[in-house]
C-alpha cells in the first residue's frame, strides 16, 4: 500500500511539472521569406533592383548583338574576303566576344553581391525586430517557418514583424548593426532579393539558379 502511495504521488508530482513546464513555454515562428518580401525596405530594394537590372541587361543584349552582328558577317562575307580582311574580321568579332564574356561575368557577380548585401542587412533588421517582440511578448523561442513540419497558425507572428519593422522607418541595416553588435544571429544565404533564375539573360554556359524571394 505504501509503495503505490509513494508511486501515486510521485507520478501525479511530474504530471504537475510537466503541466507547469507547457504553461511557461510560449511559442512563435515567423516566416523570413514573406517577411523579406513584404517589408517595406524589401519591398524597396526589390524595384530598385529590378530597375537596375534591366538597364544592364539592355547594355548586355547591345554588346551580345554587336557579336552575333560580326559573327553573321563571317559567316555570310568570309568566303569573298582576302585573307587579310578575314583575318582582321575574325580578329575584331575575338575582341567583341571576349570583352562581351567578361562584361557578362562581372556584371552578374556585382548584382549578385549588391543583391546579398541589401538582403543581409535587411534580414539582420528583421533579426532584430524578432528579439524585441520575442522578449516584449515572453516568448519562450521563435522559430523559421521553413524548418517547422507544422504548426498551427496561431503561431506565426509574421505579420506582427512586418508591422513593427515598418513603423520604425530606418534605413535597411540600421537595426542589425544593432543586433551585430550584440553578438545575434547573422543571416542565411538562401535568402535573396533577385529575381527568379539568372540575374541575366543565359548567354550560354551559365547553370540558371533558382532565387527563393519573389516568389
Amino acid at each position: 500500500m505504501r509503495r503505490r502511495i509513494v508511486a501515486g504521488l510521485a507520478l501525479a508530482a511530474m504530471l504537475a511539472v510537466s503541466s507547469l513546464a507547457r504553461a511557461e513555454v510560449k511559442l512563435a515562428y515567423v516566416d523570413v521569406q514573406r517577411a523579406l518580401n513584404e517589408c517595406q525596405n524589401g519591398r524597396a530594394a526589390r524595384v530598385k533592383f529590378r530597375a537596375e537590372l534591366q538597364k544592364v541587361q539592355g547594355r548586355m543584349q547591345r554588346e551580345q548583338a554587336q557579336v552575333e552582328a560580326l559573327k553573321d558577317e563571317m559567316q555570310k562575307k568570309g568566303m569573298l574576303m582576302n585573307p587579310q580582311e578575314l583575318q582582321n574580321l575574325q580578329d575584331q568579332y575575338s575582341r567583341k566576344l571576349r570583352v562581351f564574356q567578361n562584361d557578362y561575368r562581372d556584371t552578374r557577380a556585382e548584382l549578385k553581391q549588391k543583391d546579398n548585401e541589401i538582403t543581409t542587412a535587411i534580414i539582420h533588421d528583421l533579426a532584430y525586430v524578432v528579439r524585441s517582440l520575442a522578449e516584449r511578448n515572453g516568448y519562450t523561442m521563435v522559430l523559421e517557418r521553413g524548418q517547422i513540419l507544422w504548426a498551427p497558425p496561431s503561431l506565426d507572428i509574421t505579420d506582427q514583424v512586418i508591422r513593427a519593422y515598418d513603423a520604425m522607418h530606418v534605413q535597411a541595416g540600421t537595426l542589425g548593426s544593432r543586433q551585430t553588435a550584440a553578438g545575434q544571429a547573422g543571416t542565411s544565404s538562401k535568402y535573396s532579393l533577385g529575381q527568379k533564375g539568372s540575374a541575366l539573360p543565359d548567354m550560354g554556359g551559365e547553370t540558371s539558379k533558382r532565387s527563393t524571394i519573389a516568389r
